[in-house]
């Protein structure tokens, strides 16, 4: 079966290069499994239906029994077996070498007295994420995130349109949708919420959902993906088709949808500034793929196209996505920043080495001079004496062409970029 590259593959050879255990992470479907096993030289299947029983009775009884195998040995879904855990440390340990296992889950356990030690030196974490169109072959890279930060020019040019976002989006980064049909495509990442609501959530503690509650909840969620919006707000929207949803419920099924990986949101940065500007420090709202969203509510491309107020918001949300994946090549992380005046970025790429940049997104070419000017106006109030200038500020767009603004800010069409 053929497989498509991903970005997190280099990142897993270098992990566990240096590790004696790798944990990959991530929303279900998204293809841990599949890269895993790329690797893997030896694999047991926790949810493997024929051996569920004896495994998970295994690993009641006699855990290191089911480490035993060629290295590195795949542990997949290994949280329906916590003990694990603590089992693959000590294995580690034992071994005194790099390399031995690859864990993979969908969902972080709730804590559990069966794990007593948190792997740290011994298990690295790597968090993965749907495709991003650079992966799906979407986008044809020309643009290097890491190109950006060393400053490098550009030109190029994407043909892709605003129809194939609208797509895009709907569809989403789940590897199964690739090359299918279009309503096969589409979709899977309805099934994909159907799977959440009727089932997954109800793992989060053990305690059954309500369905229909949750689906309220994603629906009002998903109104709200790139916004700052309250937990209050959330809670307004759901009482429009629920009788009642307290706060503590709402956080309840929020948590839970985290746990599983559904639900990303992003911190706000919080730089040195000239002034003595409030900074808000409320979360960006993100799904882990904008085709949750759209599911959530039941739109498709068409949708999207008559509604462009809601297309701009998720084509964001598309954009996060993208650069989540790329900079973590980068050892690197997605902020929002937005201040008490109301200047704000979409994304502020900060790597660990404390190199930075601003991004602005907008779908239409034509609103590049206002963000343009929103950049400039944020960089000039960053303390250069108190922190590095950034690296580069770009407008991350929906449009055909490539190109540096006479200004030093890019102009990148969302399929051109790349890691």
């Amino acid at each position: 079966m053929y497989y498509r590259p991903r970005v997190v593959d280099s990142i897993l050879e270098d992990r566990l290069d240096s590790k004696g255990a790798v944990l990959i992470e991530g929303a279900k479907w998204c293809g841990k499994t599949t890269t895993a096993s790329q690797i893997a030289r030896s694999r047991i299947h926790m949810q493997d239906p024929a051996m569920k029983q004896q495994n998970l009775r295994m690993a009641e009884l006699h855990p290191q029994l089911l480490l035993e195998g060629n290295t590195p040995r795949l542990i997949d879904e290994w949280q329906l077996a916590p003990q694990l855990w603590d089992a693959v440390r000590f294995e580690v340990d034992r071994r005194g070498a790099f390399g031995q296992f690859i864990l993979t889950g969908s969902s972080t356990p709730v804590e559990s007295e069966l794990i007593s030690h948190s792997g740290t030196g011994r298990i690295a974490r790597l968090l993965m994420r749907p495709m991003s169109l650079y992966e799906s072959d979407e986008s044809n890279g020309k643009i290097s995130l890491k190109s950006l930060f060393e400053s490098e020019e550009i030109a190029c040019t994407s043909d892709r349109t605003i129809l194939d976002y609208a797509f895009f989006i709907c569809r989403g980064g789940w590897p199964l949708s690739l090359g299918q049909k279009e309503s096969v495509a589409l979709r899977q990442a309805i099934d994909y919420v159907d799977s959440i609501v009727e089932s997954d959530i109800s793992l989060g503690e053990g305690i059954p959902r309500d369905p229909t509650r949750m689906r309220a909840f994603m629906r009002s969620y998903a109104r709200h993906v790139s916004t700052r919006a309250k937990t209050t707000t959330i809670q307004n929207d759901i009482l429009a088709s629920l009788s009642t949803m307290d706060i503590n419920t709402l956080d309840r099924y929020l948590n839970d949808l985290r746990r599983i990986f559904v639900v990303e949101e992003m911190e706000a940065w919080n730089p040195k500034l000239r002034s003595k500007t409030a900074v808000r420090t409320s979360v960006t709202r993100h799904f882990v793929d904008p085709s949750i969203a759209a599911a959530s509510l039941r739109v498709g491309p068409q949708d999207l196209l008559s509604d462009l107020k809601t297309m701009g918001l998720y084509f964001e949300s598309l954009v996060i996505r993208d650069l989540r994946v790329y900079t973590a090549l980068m050892e690197g992380n997605i902020y929002h920043y937005r201040d008490a005046s109301g200047l704000e970025s979409d994304a502020v790429i900060h790597l660990h080495d404390g190199r930075y940049a601003l991004v602005e997104v907008k779908m239409a070419d034509s609103e590049s001079d206002l963000a343009a000017q929103n950049l400039l106006k944020l960089k000039n109030r960053i303390d250069i004496d108190q922190m590095k200038e950034p690296s580069f500020m770009a407008i991350i767009t929906a449009g055909e062409y490539g190109y540096r603004r006479h200004d030093g800010i890019y102009v990148v069409p969302l399929a051109c970029l790349g890691p």
